[in-house]
């Protein structure tokens, strides 16, 4: 068997993503930890990646997902746990048996290689005939929509093409995992827009199964299957972007991702469907029952709603729970339209709405009424007794 037709064993003969029955594991970690003398960068971190699947490890600067990928890669070694890729264990394998590509935030491209001998280069490593080189490194130039650009220097190329280009050359040789640490963090919002997308449309046209690393909460959303959300050195929640989004587990979850009213409430019984809280400046608030989240009577909890969840509620008009709050300011964002208000205790309240035109007939320190459904609002456990 060739070199080149090595590479091509093993992977999928047709590069657009299937639906297994059953998905594979293609990674998978336990209780991975990592200390620098008296400070934990990573305490017990287990997860799974499977085959094709788009996973996110999300937090911010110190929460341990730099950590966890640079031991998945091999480039650091854990104090302890296991790494495990294609049900081989490699947790101490060097980092060029793993067969793991990478794309880092600084595009890592060689400045006097033109993008052709950039993207051969992980080929000509293998020792591929240039005939097969020529090829693979066309096929993937076609992949990035850039054709045409194999004799340019990167200094020639923009930084969205440049971070192309490095793409493409982590994928050319078809690894196992795709490793990606900020990759979009040095272009600007118009182009790390474009790159979102376009890296989710290389995720689902070729399959891929890829690890990706930001703190940014909407490049998470938009790209991944799953997001592993980290904080303080731990996985503090893994699941859909909609799980985390609207079911999220703790307080740091409700309130790192997207915007969120947090409610100190007092648990005061259930009644058949929905529980019943005491909420800020002593109003009701009714949550509809989660056998998986449980409220003992008195005990004290946090409330999430999210601020499109609110609605401002015309005179006379009902919803289950209503908040009595003077508006402190309308801000307009565009497509959104943000109303801040405080309820007779001090708490602030936030609503967002489509903006369908210029604001009337509302202006600061007027009462307005803040309506939501009680499926929208959801139990969080910790919080202190409302006041």
């Amino acid at each position: 068997m060739t070199p080149a037709a090595a590479i091509r064993s093993g992977r999928r003969t047709s590069h657009r993503k299937s639906a297994p029955k059953v998905a594979q594991s293609k990674l998978k970690i336990r209780d991975l930890r990592k200390t620098y003398g008296p400070v934990v960068a990573l305490a017990g971190a287990g997860l799974d990646l499977s085959e094709g699947e788009f996973l996110t490890l999300l937090g911010p600067s110190g929460s341990g997902k730099t950590t966890m990928l640079m031991m998945i890669a091999g480039l650091t070694q854990p104090d302890s746990g296991e790494v495990w890729i294609d049900g081989k264990l490699a947790t101490y394998a060097p980092a060029h048996r793993r067969d793991i590509g990478m794309v880092f935030q600084n595009y890592a491209l060689f400045p006097h290689l033109t993008v052709f001998e950039n993207i051969a280069f992980p080929l000509r490593m293998r020792r591929l005939p240039e005939a097969d080189i020529a090829r693979e490194v066309g096929r993937v130039l076609d992949v990035v929509r850039l054709p045409g650009v194999g004799d340019r220097l990167p200094r020639a190329l923009s930084g969205g093409q440049q971070q192309r280009i490095a793409l493409a050359r982590c994928i050319v040789y078809r690894p196992s995992i795709v490793l990606m640490d900020e990759p979009l963090g040095a272009l600007d919002k118009k182009l790390r827009d474009q790159m979102e997308l376009e890296i989710k449309r290389l995720h689902q046209e070729l399959g891929i199964t890829v690890l990706y690393v930001t703190h940014d909460q909407e490049e998470a959303m938009i790209m991944s299957d799953r997001i592993c959300l980290m904080n303080d050195a731990r996985i503090e929640q893994i699941g859909s972007p909609a799980d985390l989004y609207f079911r999220p587990l703790t307080v740091f979850a409700a309130d790192f991702l997207g915007e969120s009213n947090l409610f100190n409430a007092l648990v005061e019984g259930e009644t058949g469907a929905e529980i019943a809280l005491r909420g800020p400046a002593g109003a009701l608030i009714r949550v509809a029952r989660d056998p998986e989240r449980p409220a003992a009577r008195g005990r004290p909890v946090k409330v999430m709603v999210r601020p499109e969840m609110l609605t401002l509620l015309a005179d006379g008009a009902l919803a289950d729970n209503v908040l009595d709050a003077r508006l402190t300011q309308v801000i307009l964002v565009g497509g959104v339209t943000k109303y801040y208000a405080r309820l007779a205790d001090g708490t602030l309240v936030s609503a967002t709405a489509l903006t369908r035109g210029p604001v009337a007939g509302v202006t600061p320190d007027s009462p307005i009424r803040l309506g939501w459904s009680k499926a929208s609002g959801v139990i969080l456990a910790g919080a202190e007794r409302p006041r």
